[in-house]
């Protein structure tokens, strides 16, 4: 389509008149980025066709990957990238436009909060970029999770409105909109000899697709990520109410309706909010199911035949009800016995775990659950039924075991049994992680289903967090070892000679700091607060959780912080603690924790008796765009979780292949990295996965022991309640109780002095310069492993049985 610049800017100034209405010297930044938005997906809709057109035609079978979040990250560089586009850059800098001021107008898609959606946005990439039959399937957050901002210390949250420009990437679907069924009452009625279900008195919502292009690299392929828009098109105004006067009930169901597309994760601390989440997750899994089966069926293919030709993937336990939804299909439009439906549905399920927390092993009320769903109750109930005959088969008069296994059990719907029941595959995301679930979390389940397990170790797509995060880190690696690494993650290996040689460890120091001037730019401009750039810059950047112990490393800075106070001449390298981290609104624990990382931070960046040894940063609103900009810049990733609790990780992965050095726990995927790189190449701390679990099982923690024994830790405590931080004692108090009177439920204080001896140690090794930058080669060395293009190699050939399918598309 554009064989040289010229062409492009034609096409460009082009779309600007007729897409913005504007002529490019009148043009805004973010004229341009939709103009420039506009002409890219033109270019790649028509492979987008050929693609879809192709697995038409050759019957492929495809996988759904259904999950609750997709954190896709601005998408303008990545599908430029991808779709080898190299020509528009230089075009750009011809017509006198910066690209990178551009990007900026793309807001990050508003849907997802964590490593979850991270990680099924790297699997989207990875899928097209391998050529595999593969598509998401979601919902189109209007506000997201929320934009956050921190006002005197505390986290506020904000509408994060990502769709008020639009979306120049996405295509409505109107004419495949389907209808959602909730409450109303579902009776059974004889017809012709067979039980029918009746349901009646429903509220219909109108489940709306619109479709997102995921583009290959360089390859023609381009899946799609369908996203359910919540519409109340079947009766969106009530007339005869606005003509009585009745104005709020007129428009109620528009509202009632919308909501369920409105926000990620409501807030479910109380029955409104768990109404609607639970109300989301149907939405998502009926709208899909049905979208898939209806496409299905268009090719006259047998409904008998569809695990040969549809794997549904869910991710996590979210979109679980998929199980019982299909069920439903089957057996209530396509008139299947029970029997055979059960054999189809679980043949065509496949579940990854993503947590050993109970906590996200989500259970529903069943009270709420029934009068949400009645007919999807109904089946789930007699899954139930008949799986636990079949373990009183099995276990005769094991009560205690079949109660522990059962899906509905103790007034609840549990989920990820019902998970493990109706898929053909379990898969844990570390190795670490599906051992615990075989042996502690899910023992029962494997016991019974022992050809269901399985792991699969997550991974990170190279090309957005390498290729594209980190350009120049990139460019170096090419002319070291060719490009090869490009579509070949594990090729990195490669660079391990390297990892002795003087002039590409100098080279590598250099794009290091580089990156941190930028990210020390942007801290000034966003914080106000000035960090030494050849200061250590040690970063822990995810979800804010309990198990991440957040706290674990703002109470370490705070001993750090101690020590310069007693000895401001003390030897010690310049430290810049850099943290983001979203908390969700209810969950106040996490809340607090911000509070007193920004106290820390306002204490220790105003003491000039410190000369500016140690700062501390708190970057607000952290999402994808942020994580690009930091994780380049970083010397230190934290990966500090307590042991046993993280299933995988994956920012660890991306820190790694950025040449960051990992402080971490043995949990997660950190076991993984250490083998990889050799435990000189990582610093390691802490209680180990199993003895955090003996702790669990048979007590013997008493977190009052540490704090009298251990003069520092005590320090450290008092300073959160004797007035040392200023304002926020009543949240700082209530750590302070958290840790002590509710005996430190993440040992934090158990594992507070292993922490401050591995940072010691951490902080003799970067005085070794040379000796740094081997650590750093060795770790970019031995990341391609942790490339999600392995992990999806391994679905596809492990779990989903799919194979890669050539897209000819047109002649690059």
């Amino acid at each position: 389509m554009f064989e040289d610049a010229r062409q492009f800017k034609e096409a460009f100034v082009d779309k600007l008149q007729t897409m913005q209405g504007v002529a490019l010297e009148q043009a805004t930044n973010l004229d341009k980025y939709m103009a420039l938005g506009g002409v890219i997906r033109d270019y790649i809709y028509k492979n987008w066709v050929e693609t879809n057109n192709h697995y038409r035609k050759k019957e492929s079978k495809q996988v759904y990957y259904f999950s609750l979040e997709f954190l896709l990250g601005r998408q303008l560089r990545s599908n430029l990238l991808n779709a080898n586009l190299s020509v528009v850059e230089e075009a750009l800098q011809e017509l006198n436009i910066d690209l990178s001021k551009v990007e900026e107008m793309e807001p990050d898609a508003g849907l997802g909060n964590g490593g979850l959606g991270r990680l099924a946005a790297c699997f989207l990439d990875s899928l097209a970029s391998l050529q595999l039959p593969g598509h998401g399937c979601g919902i189109r957050y209007k506000y997201g999770h929320f934009e956050q901002k921190i006002v005197n210390g505390y986290q506020v949250e904000l509408p994060d409105n990502w769709l008020k420009e639009g979306n120049v990437w996405e295509v409505r679907r109107g004419d495949k909109a389907v209808m959602v069924k909730f409450g109303g009452q579902v009776r059974l009625e004889e017809i012709d000899g067979k039980l029918v279900p009746i349901h009646e008195n429903y509220d219909p919502v109108l489940a709306v697709p619109y479709d997102t292009p995921v583009v290959g690299f360089k390859n023609n392929t381009i899946n799609t990520l369908r996203l359910w828009n919540a519409e109340s098109g079947i009766k969106e105004f009530d007339f005869p109410s606005f003509n009585h006067g009745d104005y709020m009930k007129a428009v109620q169901y528009k509202y009632e309706t919308e909501a369920i597309s409105q926000v990620l994760y409501p807030d479910d601390s109380h029955q409104e909010g768990q109404v609607l989440r639970l109300k989301q997750e149907y939405f998502l899994v009926s709208a899909g199911v049905q979208s898939i089966l209806r496409s299905y069926k268009k090719g006259n293919k047998s409904i008998r035949e569809l695990p040969e030709q549809v794997v549904i993937h869910l991710n996590d336990t979210h979109p679980v009800l998929a199980i019982p939804e299909l069920m439903r299909i089957l057996m209530d439009e396509e008139g299947f016995g029970w029997d055979e439906a059960w054999e189809i549905t679980q043949n065509t399920m496949s579940y990854t775990n993503h947590t050993t927390l109970a906590e996200a092993l989500e259970k529903w009320p069943v009270d709420i659950f029934k009068e949400l769903l009645p007919r999807i109750y109904m089946i789930v109930e007699e899954i139930n039924k008949r799986f636990c005959r079949e373990l009183w088969e099995r276990y005769p008069g094991q009560w205690d075991r079949i109660a522990q296994m059962a899906i509905i059990a103790d007034g609840f719907v549990k989920m990820a049994h019902l998970a493990i029941v109706g898929s053909y595959s379990v898969n844990g995301v570390a190795r670490i992680h599906t051992e615990i679930l075989k042996k502690q979390e899910m023992k029962n389940f494997y016991k019974y289903y022992p050809q269901k397990f399985n792991n699969k170790t997550n991974g990170i797509t190279h090309r957005r967090w390498l290729l594209q995060a980190n350009p120049k880190l990139a460019d170096l690696i090419t002319n070291s070892i060719g490009t090869s690494w490009i579509k070949h993650p594990e090729d990195l290996k490669e660079l391990r000679f390297y990892a002795q040689d003087a002039s590409f460890k100098e080279e590598l120091q250099k794009i290091k700091r580089e990156n941190k001037e930028q990210l020390a730019q942007l801290i000034q401009e966003q914080n106000q607060v000035q960090v030494e750039v050849d200061s250590i810059f040690d970063v822990q950047i995810k979800r804010l959780h309990a198990y991440k112990r957040q706290l674990l490393n703002a109470l370490h800075i705070l001993h750090l912080y101690n020590k310069l106070r007693e000895a401001p001449q003390m030897e010690f390298v310049p430290r810049t603690f850099i943290f983001g981290a979203k908390a969700a609104p209810s969950y106040y624990h996490a809340k607090w924790v911000i509070k007193l990382i920004n106290s820390i931070a306002d204490k220790v960046n105003n003491d000039k008796s410190i000369q500016g040894k140690l700062k501390v940063v708190f970057l607000e609103n952290y999402r994808v765009s942020l994580a690009e900009k930091i994780i380049p810049a970083a010397d230190v990733s934290e990966q500090i979780s307590t042991a046993s609790k993280e299933a995988s990780g994956t920012g660890n992965m991306k820190l790694m292949m950025n040449g960051a050095i990992t402080i971490g726990t043995l949990d997660g995927a950190n076991i993984e990295i250490l083998e990889q790189v050799g435990s000189e190449n990582i610093f390691t701390f802490g209680l180990t996965e199993q003895q955090v679990i003996e702790y669990y099982a048979h007590g013997g923690y008493n977190s009052w022991e540490i704090y009298h024994q251990d003069e520092q830790v005590r320090a450290i405590l008092d300073q959160l309640v004797n007035g040392f931080l200023g304002d926020g004692s009543k949240e700082f108090k209530t750590i302070y109780n958290y840790l002590l009177h509710n005996n430190d439920e993440y040992f934090v204080l158990k594992d507070f002095a292993s922490y401050a001896n591995a940072q010691q140690e951490l902080e003799r090794a970067y005085r070794d310069q040379n000796r740094w930058r081997e650590m750093s080669a060795i770790n970019i060395a031995n990341s391609g492993g942790f490339s999600s293009d392995r992990t999806i190699s391994e679905y596809a050939t492990g779990i989903w049985k799919v194979e890669p399918l050539e897209i000819l598309g047109r002649s690059r």
